[in-house]
């Protein structure tokens, strides 16, 4: 609460008041109020400055912090229904000021207050914060020279400055753009060496394959070749018989026929003698 009391409204609430009793209660905003002031936090103070809404918001102030029981609930009492919480011992009612703070809070914030809350917001904590951030990006109210310097002034220096900035980082990832190709460039190169490498390998493979299938293939031409010549002179032996068949085989069989004839006389003129 302390970091949030120069940016925000601060109002301090106590929800589920319905959870302790009434005297308790009172002891519990004495003490969260004692803790808020002596830990330095500024909460908004309904103001008393018009006439009209002094009294109310006086009283008001005296009762801070509210405490508010919330309900989405609605139960019948009577005849009409009412936001409420319901226990074994009775109903809490949100709407009814004897049994909580909502309806004084719903009143000073929508009804009462909400123009001077808007009001706060922007002359206090807005101008506060718009000062701060003013001053951390480096605009103040003088110059190096103790000279005044206007916003308009300011804004360019500081616009300068950031454009510096801006450039330096700029030149910085282009060089680190560069830095990455040349790194991705070398990765490529290496790997296409390793595909070229890998390349000639499987070319000298297939060259070395197609010298010995040309190896076979020759020598397979010349078994042909000379199967070929063997069929050839095996095919004009065996036609040779044929033609001249007729006056040797006459010839062969005449004399096979004298050689007979002859021992046969022979053998018969020894028989005789």
């Amino acid at each position: 609460m302390k970091s949030l009391d120069s940016k925000v409204n601060i109002i301090p609430v106590i929800a589920k008041a319905d959870t302790i009793s009434k005297t308790e209660l009172q002891k519990f905003k004495l003490k969260l109020m004692s803790e808020l002031v002596s830990n330095g936090v500024q909460i908004y103070q309904f103001p008393t400055d018009d006439e009209s809404i002094s009294k109310i918001n006086s009283s008001m102030n005296g009762q801070l912090p509210f405490a508010v029981v919330g309900s989405m609930e609605e139960v019948k009492l009577g005849n009409k229904m009412v936001k409420a919480r319901q226990y074994p011992w009775g109903i809490v009612q949100v709407e009814n000021e004897t049994h909580c703070d909502f309806v004084k809070l719903r009143e000073m914030l929508i009804c009462t207050n909400m123009e001077d809350l808007r009001e706060q917001t922007h002359t206090r904590h807005y101008e506060l914060y718009r000062r701060c951030k003013l001053e951390e990006m480096g605009f103040k109210d003088v110059g190096p020279e103790n000279k005044p310097v206007s916003l308009q002034e300011a804004y360019e220096i500081k616009r300068h400055e950031f454009y510096g900035e801006r450039q330096r980082k700029e030149e910085e990832m282009k060089q680190m753009f560069v830095q990455r190709v040349k790194e991705k460039e070398s990765i490529l190169k290496e790997a296409e060496r390793e595909l070229q490498a890998k390349f000639e390998h499987l070319k000298r493979l297939h060259q070395e394959e197609r010298m010995k299938l040309e190896e076979k293939r020759r020598y397979l031409e010349e078994e042909i070749n000379a199967f070929a010549k063997k069929k050839a002179a095996s095919e004009l032996l065996q036609s040779q018989p044929l033609n001249a068949s007729g006056p040797s085989v006459k010839k062969d069989k005449d004399r096979k026929k004298e050689s007979l004839k002859s021992g046969k006389n022979e053998f018969m003129l020894r028989t005789y003698c």
